[in-house]
């Protein structure tokens, strides 16, 4: 069992039990009965598990050469993760951490042509799949539960909502959604406040919807689509918002990021970026999510995104942390995706659903207990722009909700 000593590193509380393809069991932990069994089905997955078990655990399970009993893979990762924030990483563990970081902006030079690959390759995935575990809107991004009681639909349109509330919007001002997805914040701004919305995004299969939609809604005058890069794109506008889309972008482009929002903002202008950030300091994106899921991503320490904005001239007008509302929007995704296993595998097959599965399964793991939240970050030029408090936010929203 060559991966021995991580785990036995790793898991000192609980215990898990491992069974290689000759039967053989090994313990780790402690305990007269297993939290958890892992079934190996190849011999060289123990191998692999030793060099690199951040990838080789999830391409295991995705590729059917590691089984499970006695729960589910989120159970597992969620044990393993309250495992390794107690024992934290070995000195080995380390060290590949060390080499990963100083090859990041290698695996983040995301120009134009890569960074379109990169869209393709994930949100390129047909609506219909997306159907299968998003709320009616296709909003694929972290929904806010302002009431426990919120179901996803209900906590989607109020993200919608407090979004709107932070652009301090009015009639006929000019808006610019970066990276707007199947449309539905762009169609929301429109019809809640009377603005012009262009939306840009790389996917094809999100531009044809968004399109349909506006025509549906016989707005095609008032919010248009795009596909573009937010680098290629000119003009001045009143307000600027970007949801889930900064986590493509890459270190290495930071800069140029948010020097396209000081460049496109209107002197009295506001712009909201909405977007995961790592509460641990600078890292590296996990080996399984970056080879399977997003090419390219990285989520941002705020200490790697304040020089930027900085760099740009721009000003920080507010910034508000939103802790466990991911791991609740993921949870309802899995459960729901899960339901709809059937149909997924018909779509594509039994191992994406299994790599879906473990993308959704770890995701939520890591914004429960290691350090994910989500923030959105208001900026300016003029400081003078919104208001002296945050009053206008909560009274905008409960507006809305009222009416």
């Amino acid at each position: 069992m060559l991966h021995s000593p991580i785990m036995h590193h790793v898991v000192v509380t609980g215990r898990l039990d491992v069974i290689d393809t000759s039967g053989r069991r090994e313990t780790y932990g402690t305990g007269t009965r297993a939290n958890f069994t892992i079934r190996l089905h190849r011999r060289d997955v123990a191998l692999r598990i030793a060099i690199n078990p951040q990838l080789a655990i999830g391409e295991a399970y995705k590729n059917g050469d590691l089984t499970l009993e006695g729960g589910s893979v989120y159970d597992f990762l969620f044990f393993m993760a309250n495992n390794l924030t107690k024992s934290g990483p070995s000195p080995f563990m380390k060290a590949r951490e060390v080499c990963r970081f100083l090859f990041r902006r290698f695996t983040q030079r995301n120009v134009v042509w890569r960074s379109r690959s990169n869209v393709v390759h994930h949100y390129d995935l047909t609506a219909e799949f997306y159907d299968l575990f998003l709320d009616e809107d296709k909003q694929y991004s972290c929904a806010y539960f302002a009431q426990p009681s919120d179901d996803l639909e209900t906590a989607q349109r109020r993200k919608k909502q407090h979004l709107a509330a932070k652009l301090c919007l009015r009639p006929g001002l000019k808006v610019l959604d970066v990276g707007s997805g199947w449309g539905g914040l762009a169609l929301h701004l429109a019809q809640e406040a009377d603005v012009i919305v262009n939306g840009l995004t790389l996917s094809t299969e999100q531009y044809q919807v968004a399109v349909g939609r506006a025509a549906k809604a016989g707005m095609s005058d008032r919010v248009k689509f795009a596909l573009r890069d937010y680098r290629d794109e000119g003009g001045e506008y009143d307000r600027i918002v970007s949801v889930g889309m900064f986590e493509h972008v890459g270190v290495p482009f930071f800069g140029s990021y948010f020097q396209m929002i000081s460049d496109r903002l209107s002197g009295n202008g506001v712009a909201l970026v909405h977007t995961i950030g790592r509460t641990d300091g600078p890292g590296v994106t996990n080996p399984f999510i970056r080879k399977y899921i997003f090419p390219g991503g990285y989520i941002p320490a705020i200490s790697e995104v304040m020089p930027a904005i900085e760099r740009a001239g721009l000003v920080v007008t507010d910034i508000e942390v939103l802790r466990l509302h991911y791991a609740k929007t993921l949870r309802v995704w899995r459960e729901r995706f899960c339901q709809n296993w059937g149909r997924a595998a018909e779509l594509y097959n039994e191992e994406f659903c299994r790599m879906w599965e473990y993308y959704l399964a770890a995701s939520e793991v890591a914004f429960r207990c290691m350090g994910l939240v989500v923030w959105q970050i208001q900026l300016a030029k003029n400081q003078e722009t919104v208001p002296l408090t945050r009053d206008y936010i909560t009274d905008f929203d409960r507006e809305l909700e009222a009416r």
